[in-house]
């Protein structure tokens, strides 16, 4: 079983989801040495699991958390919004789309225990006009999404920072008209911190990183 806390002499356990840059990025932002800390991609289909059983110490968050046991850091970053599209797809080829284009084509729907009110903001349930978004697929991976988008006319409405990780068979299509994603950090709200953790959750709080 792993351990409920991090000795405070080896690295902070750091959940992920998609890009590691950006968790990079966010750790030296806030005076850090991203070597001191162990990254560790977190599970999709129930995201603050491996957190709340105290197998990270804490983890990026995007768009708004309103879970009562987490905290949440300042806004830190923001990561922009794209459509992950086959490489083939009438849309990759442009400079951007409007999501009231990607309304045309079949969308993704949540993911196992991911909450509903985050997902309603990664893939919208309708566009600005009115349009309904058909989140029709489900999917449990980053790789299985990759797989399902290159083989099909199926719209991923994600993020920028996926194409970090994107194979050659897709395209990471920026989102004109949707607004960025916040990123943040959350930490379990009752546990004791070690020191080392509680001196970076300091930095965050501080919002040492905002940018």
């Amino acid at each position: 079983m792993p351990s409920r806390t991090t000795d405070d002499h080896g690295p902070i356990r750091f959940g992920y989801h998609g890009s590691s840059a950006l968790v990079r990025s966010l750790i030296r932002d806030a005076g850090f040495d991203d070597t001191g800390f162990l990254l560790r991609e977190y599970d999709v289909i129930d995201p603050f699991r491996a957190l709340r059983a105290g197998e990270l110490d804490v983890m990026s968050v995007k768009f708004r958390v309103d879970e009562p046991d987490l905290a949440v850091s300042p806004v830190l970053a923001h990561d922009a919004r794209a459509a992950v599209v086959a490489a083939g797809h009438p849309l990759a080829g442009r400079e951007s789309v409007s999501i009231e284009e990607l309304a045309d084509y079949e969308a993704f729907d949540r993911p196992g225990r991911m909450p509903a009110y985050v997902w309603d903001e990664v893939v919208p349930p309708r566009t600005p006009s009115g349009r309904p978004i058909r989140r029709c697929h489900q999917v449990s991976t980053i790789a299985e999404m990759m797989r399902l988008v290159a083989g099909s006319t199926a719209v991923h409405i994600s993020l920028a920072s996926l194409a970090e990780v994107a194979p050659p068979q897709v395209a990471v299509v920026p989102i004109h008209d949707l607004p960025s994603a916040p990123v943040a950090v959350a930490w379990r709200r009752a546990e004791p911190l070690t020191e080392r953790v509680r001196a970076f959750v300091e930095g965050v709080r501080r919002g040492d990183g905002e940018r």
